[in-house]
């Protein structure tokens, strides 16, 4: 007769109970949010066997490592991008910043397009150049890149399209130059969210995105994500591993549900955005309207041959105005939150200081830029309520 175990107190029944739920019909739609930080094993050689191979493979093993929600939209990302594996990081910046600190030593050379996130720039400042690492900037369009590289050049880091105004470059030649010199080609895809644009498609080696933005779709968690080719990939995931990088499982479920609307988000931004695009380059007020989808944009060319559509950004420098007319003309709108991000499900608007973005390129004789991240709102609601701010500031 097999000895019972003598019923146990209370303080260890409530810690050992609940912990191995068996649930019994069928599953769930989403993955379960997995939160821990211990990982328990049945064995000291199940234990050793996972630590021993976790370098190379995706083991969960510690909190710290990474989790089986967070596994499940890594998995997500890389088929979107089109990558060999992918890793999160808990904001767009620490997954730019990640990369640099994974394929640049102090000596190196990098070589960064002027249209990038103003931010990184930030980081270029006060972390790689007194780091020892050298930075020079190259034209947004790429056009001058080549003459730039030298022979301790390792990376170039390029945004496309650009921040604020959307410029252009040609990923495929760029990924030819680095490649023909030894170096890696890293691109920022976050306008492109793994749909509109697949840099890796494209020859990069590297691909960045901040999920805060359209991967997410609610403006309420901050991440960021790293996916590259499998030979480029052990670099990137042992740095981090280093680091001790890691996002929260609850934050991984939020992205993971928004990339469930993704494809259907976005083609709801690009026929709004489009639709008050067309509208805004109507107006005598408005100088240029900058989005890349539309034929009189500088870049539209490789839009059309890179791209698969655009998203709900565009901006419009105005003809006769002054910055505290610009400032106005936000506050005026009712239907637009005043804000620096983008990518959710709501409309955006401010007024850009480009001249103050931009190394390679003169942008101080334009006029005011508004930056437009245009939503899920109807747009013939958007455009009434800029018509009324176009009338309360300049009266017409």
């Amino acid at each position: 007769m097999s000895r019972q175990s003598p019923p146990k107190r209370l303080a260890t029944r409530l810690i050992k109970g609940g912990t191995h739920t068996t649930v019994v019909g069928g599953r769930a739609v989403n993955p379960p949010v997995v939160r821990a930080s211990t990982v328990l094993f049945d064995t000291m050689d199940d234990m050793n066997n996972a630590r021993r191979r976790r370098g190379t493979e995706r083991m969960f093993t510690y909190g710290a490592r990474g989790n089986p929600t967070g596994f499940a939209l890594e998995d997500v990302v890389a088929e979107l991008e089109g990558g060999y594996r992918t890793r999160l990081f808990p904001t767009g910046l620490a997954a730019i910043s990640m990369v640099f600190l994974a394929y640049v030593r102090p000596g190196d050379h990098v070589l960064i397009s002027d249209c990038v996130y103003q931010p990184l720039r930030h980081f270029v400042e006060t972390f790689l150049k007194p780091w020892g690492v050298q930075v020079t900037y190259f034209r947004a369009d790429g056009s001058d890149a080549a003459e730039h590289f030298t022979a301790r050049t390792k990376l170039i880091y390029v945004e496309t399209p650009g921040s604020l105004v959307y410029e252009m470059c040609d990923i495929p030649a760029l990924a030819d130059l680095a490649h023909r010199r030894g170096a890696l080609l890293v691109a920022d895809n976050t306008w492109g969210s793994g749909v509109q644009c697949r840099p890796l498609m494209l020859g990069a080696d590297v691909s960045v995105m901040a999920a805060t933005k359209y991967l997410s779709g609610h403006s309420d968690v901050m991440m960021g994500t790293v996916t590259t080719t499998q030979e480029v990939w052990q670099t990137l995931s042992t740095m981090a591993d280093a680091q001790g990088v890691a996002v929260s499982p609850d934050d991984a479920y939020l992205v993971l549900r928004g990339t469930r609307t993704l494809a259907a988000r976005l083609q709801m931004h690009e026929r709004h955005a489009l639709e008050i695009a067309h509208w805004l380059e109507s107006l005598p007020d408005v100088a240029r309207v900058f989005c890349p989808a539309l034929p009189t944009h500088p870049g539209h060319a490789l839009w059309q041959r890179d791209c698969i559509g655009t998203n709900g950004l565009i901006s419009f420098e105005f003809a006769n105005a002054t910055t505290a007319q610009a400032d106005r003309f936000v506050d005026a709108l009712e239907l637009f939150g005043i804000g620096a991000s983008w990518g959710g499900f709501e409309s955006l608007a401010t007024v850009t200081n480009i001249a103050g973005t931009r190394t390679c390129e003169d942008w101080t004789s334009v006029g005011p830029i508004v930056r437009l991240h245009i939503g899920l709102e109807d747009p013939q609601d958007l455009i009434e309520d800029m018509v009324a701010a176009l009338e309360q500031v300049f009266g017409k």
